[in-house]
């Protein structure tokens, strides 16, 4: 491509995203599409829900985005459907580029959005209230997102403090193809909050890889099995029991031995959205029943 080109494209593509930015700043959007189920649940927290046009096919809380029409997943939106429905304005995730390249090309207005690290979660929020209008209710959200892990915090400070071991993925059936939580995710600050100590905080990669006899090695005090249950929808207690009597046979792990192997199918341990203090009750009740050593 000719440099002469090269730099007239590059303009074209900054001056639309300035006409892009420039939209967001006028009159708040009456029409939006979400495509993670984390900018859903802050929309609604804003009290803006009735705004939504569309959703991701996972966005599932609260009961109301469920009856929302869907545009495809999060990592593959489907444009057509989306410009169908004149938005004026579409939430995405900062890593899904091809996408806003998309939109802008459509001139339909994005906020690309980051929620790996708690603070990212509370800035999404914030900037989603800004975005539409509600910049005193991100203001408040926040603030009281903020109060209510910090007297998680607070509360579980004076207690033991024990390991525990989070999976977000697994082969079903069996205890192998485990991916765990390592030290990058937004759920390692969950988990300190809680009272506990993630066993991988030390690892480089958000998302680690893991074999029964690495787990073994590690001898958490608490293990939190989600992992051939992130379909939460329609997981029944007879499954959640099958996950738990998969480590049974294990009894040289400290969490099968003192019976804290805890199966979850529920939205709030993977969704980066007002409902983490949830995520972190959730946590401190769990990390509560492993005795001390």
């Amino acid at each position: 491509m000719p440099i002469k080109f090269q730099r007239f494209h590059a303009a074209l593509r900054h001056a639309a995203w300035f006409l892009l930015a420039a939209a967001l700043c006028g009159a708040a959007p009456a029409r939006i599409v979400s495509t993670a189920p984390s900018f859903t649940e802050s929309v609604y927290a804003l009290g803006a829900g009735t705004r939504l046009v569309a959703v991701s096919t996972y966005c599932h809380y609260p009961p109301e985005a469920d009856k929302l029409p869907r545009i495809g997943s999060y990592l593959e939106p489907n444009i057509e459907a989306i410009a169908r429905l004149n938005p004026g304005l579409v939430l995405l995730h900062e890593q899904q580029s091809a996408a806003r390249e998309s939109f802008a090309a459509l001139g339909i207005p994005v906020l690309a959005l980051r929620n790996t690290t708690l603070e990212e979660t509370f800035t999404s929020i914030q900037r989603i209230g800004d975005a539409l209008g509600l910049a005193s209710e991100g203001a408040r959200t926040v603030r009281n997102l903020r109060a209510r892990l910090r007297a998680i915090e607070t509360r579980q400070r004076s207690k033991p403090r024990r390991t525990l071991l989070f999976f977000v993925g697994r082969t079903p059936g069996r205890l192998d193809g485990m991916i765990a939580v390592g030290g990058g995710s937004y759920l390692n600050e969950l988990i300190r909050v809680a009272g506990g100590r993630n066993i991988l905080d030390d690892s480089k990669v958000s998302y680690p890889q893991l074999s029964l006899e690495g787990v073994i090695r590690l001898n958490p005090d608490v293990i939190v099995d989600m992992g051939e249950m992130s379909q939460t929808k329609g997981v029944t207690e007879a499954r959640k029991r099958a996950v738990i009597r998969l480590w049974e046979g294990h009894r040289a792990i400290r969490a099968v031995t003192q019976h804290t192997v805890f199966a979850v199918a529920d939205d709030i341990f993977v969704v980066p959205g007002p409902r983490v203090v949830d995520a972190a009750e959730a946590f401190a009740g769990m990390l509560n029943k492993a005795p001390a050593r």
